[in-house]
Formats: structure tokens, sequence, C-alpha cells
């Protein structure tokens, strides 16, 4: 469907009201001048006369209809200079160098002309306007009043406009860049809860599935057994949904930032609960410390909290009653946690086993790559399984630089 010539009432009340003001005008001239004697008289009024219905389209055809402005003019010169007898303009009167719709092409095409085209054509109009050999009164005020003033008034027009859709270019950018920003803070805290879920909930379920295994086996009646069952099979049940919601809320396009706003010294986290936790439910652990103990920053304090809550996790799950050692190394500027675990010495349970979301020590790596350390993972020659992090002391955050 085509377009309309005019998308509202004002604009076309806009575009049509100049017209009729300088189509009044011009045949207010004609009739006070009166007939034409001379066939040239006709023609002036003809041209002027399409000229003027030529400016309701002005805004679509600026270039165009400059340019045949400069025509018309440049056609009203070539006659005073050549043309005799009838055909020779007389411009004694009211001297019409160009037509009378001339200042509001001017206008025109100095607001939606290209920056250059524009001036351009405005300066040659200005151009043919002029008469270096008359510096009449009349004839500057003249071409001021015709030419120059309304170039400028186009000019500051087109600059105002260029200026409010520079701002408004500006306003909806930023409005995009805030809507971005939300949605990748929305992204980020999806997967904050996603880790937290996975470190701290799996690990917990986890040991009450352990225990629950272990009294089905080892309970004093049948009933005991029944219901221990009945809480490790619903426990399993448990993993696995939190594993599907751990999968929706982990977003793996998302750019991880280190989120941690406030980050004081502190001192490497006990890891003695988490020990006592593995051996009550069968898994021996050896904790060795190895150097002098150094205040390392928060961050890595819950991440060497997070890599040895990990490592035992899936010791449990996959390699019961493994014998493990964990090793912590204070170097210096570097701490370095390694935990190695042996053959399993009881049988996997296998709803255990194949629950949990299977990222956890893809999630793990990335969450020590944060903090600038690095993550190695694999299985021994011996048979066993051994993870090794090794993390700075100290990692600056723009509110400590």
């Amino acid at each position: 469907m085509r377009e309309p010539l005019w998308r509202s009432k004002r604009e076309a009340f806009f575009y049509l009201l100049p017209a009729a003001v300088v189509l009044v005008l011009q045949v207010a001239a004609m009739i006070y001048e009166g007939s034409p004697d001379r066939a040239i008289g006709y023609i002036d009024g003809l041209v002027a006369i399409a000229m003027i219905g030529l400016l309701v389209v002005r805004k679509w055809y600026p270039v165009t209809l400059m340019l045949t402005t400069l025509v018309v003019s440049s056609a009203y010169l070539l006659l005073e200079w050549h043309a005799q007898g009838d055909w020779r303009p007389d411009f004694a009167a009211t001297d019409p160098w160009m037509p009378a719709s001339a200042p509001i092409y001017v206008y025109t095409a100095m607001v939606y002309a290209g920056a250059l085209v524009g001036p351009a054509l405005v300066l040659a109009l200005f151009g043919l306007v002029v008469r270096p050999w008359d510096t009449s009164t009349e004839l500057i005020l003249g071409t001021v009043l015709l030419v120059l003033l309304p170039a400028l008034i186009g000019l500051y027009v087109r600059a105002h406009r260029t200026l409010v859709q520079a701002l408004t270019d500006r306003a909806e950018r930023a409005e995009r860049e805030q809507h971005l920003l939300a949605e990748q803070a929305r992204a980020d805290e999806r997967v904050r809860l996603a880790e937290e879920m996975h470190d701290v909930v799996t690990h917990r379920v986890s040991l009450m599935v352990l225990h629950a295994g272990a009294l089905a086996v080892t309970g004093p009646d049948e009933r005991t057994k029944t219901a221990a069952e009945g809480l490790r099979v619903a426990g399993c049940e448990a993993l696995n949904e939190l594993r599907e919601l751990v999968g929706v809320l982990r977003n793996e396009t998302s750019e991880h930032q280190p989120r941690e706003a406030v980050d004081e010294p502190t001192e490497v986290p006990d890891l003695s609960t988490l020990v006592s936790e593995s051996e009550s439910v069968g898994v021996p652990v050896e904790l060795v410390r190895d150097g002098n103990p150094a205040r390392i920053s928060a961050a890595v304090s819950r991440t060497a909290y997070r890599v040895v809550q990990e490592s035992l996790t899936n010791i449990r799950k996959h390699a019961p009653g493994a014998p493990t050692k964990v090793h912590v190394r204070y170097s210096g500027d570097r701490v370095r946690l390694t935990v190695r675990n042996a053959t399993a010495t009881q049988s996997v349970d296998s709803g255990l086993s194949g629950s949990g979301s299977g990222s956890g020590l893809t999630g793990l790596r990335q969450r020590v790559e944060l903090v600038g350390g690095t993550l190695t993972s694999g299985p021994l020659p011996s048979g066993g399984f051994e993870v090794d992090a090794v993390l700075p002391a100290y990692v600056p955050t723009p509110e400590s630089v």
C-alpha cells in the first residue's frame, strides 16, 4: 500500500500554507501590474505559479527543486542579456531574478538536502542573484531577505534537528545498554545460584543419601531398612531434579565476572568439617598441611573450600570407601590444594553416582579461573583420581585497588 503524502493534518498544513501564501502574493502582484504587453510576461507568470505548486512536495525533492530554481534563474539572466523584443524580460519594476518561491526552496535545501549539496546549491543561486556592478541598497537587502536569511534559518533548523536526533540516539543507546546490563546481571545471578545449589545442596543431599544407604544395610530391623531405602531413593530423585533445575539456571554462554564486593584478607577455611562428613559415611580422609598458613582473599578462601567440597562429594558418589588424601600447601603468594583418592573399596550406588548436574568439575574449573588460579583433574595410573588446584593468595578487587 502506498504511503500517504503527509503523515498528519498538521504536516499537510505546514506544507500547504506557505504555498498558498506565496500563490496569493504572486497573483496579487500580477493583478497589480496588469495584463502583460509581451509574451515573456505570460511565461513568467506561468513559471512562477508552477514553481509555487511544487512547494507542496519540496521535502521529498529538495535537490531537484533547487536545481529547477537555478535553471529558472539562469534562464531569466540569459534572457536579459541576449533576448530581444517581446522575449526580453523587464525587471525594472519587480526585478524577478528568481521565482517568488525561491526563498522557501533555499530553506528546504538547507534543511533536507545533504550537508554539502544544500549549501552548494544555495551558493550557486546567490551567485546568480548578486550583481557585482550594482551595489544599491535595494539589491543588497533583497539578496539578504530572499537568499541569505532563508539559508541561515534553514542551517539553524538543520543543526537543531541533528542535535535532537543525536540526543535521542544517545538516550536510546543508553536504554539498550541498561537493558543489556540488567540481562547480564540476571544471567550472572542465575549462574551464581546454580553454582551455590550444586556446591552446597548437592553436597548435603549426597551425605543424606549415603547415610540412608548405610542404614538400609545395617538397620536393626526390616522396617527401619525399608524406611531408609525409601529415604535413599527419594534423595536420589531429589538429586536428579536438582540436576535439571541447575541445568535451567546455568547459562553456559554468559560471561562469568567476579562478584566479590568486599575482599578482606582471611584464612584458609577449616576443612576438618568436610573431612569428618566424609569419614562418617565410610570414606577415610587424611588432611595434610604444609608451610606457614597465610592470610588470603575471601574469594580465594571460598574457592579453596569449594574445591575440597566438590572433590570429596565426587569421591563419595563415584569411589565410596576409597582412601583419600587432602594436601594443602602454602608457598608465599600461592595456595595449592590436592585431593587424591585410591580405588573404591565399596560398591558404587548407581542412583547416587548418576545424580548431579554433570558439570561439577567444569564449574569448579571456572570458579578457580575467576580468581586467577588453575585446576587440573584426571585419573591416576594406580586407578584413583586426582584434583589439583593452584590459587593465588590475594586477588585484588575494584574496591581494594
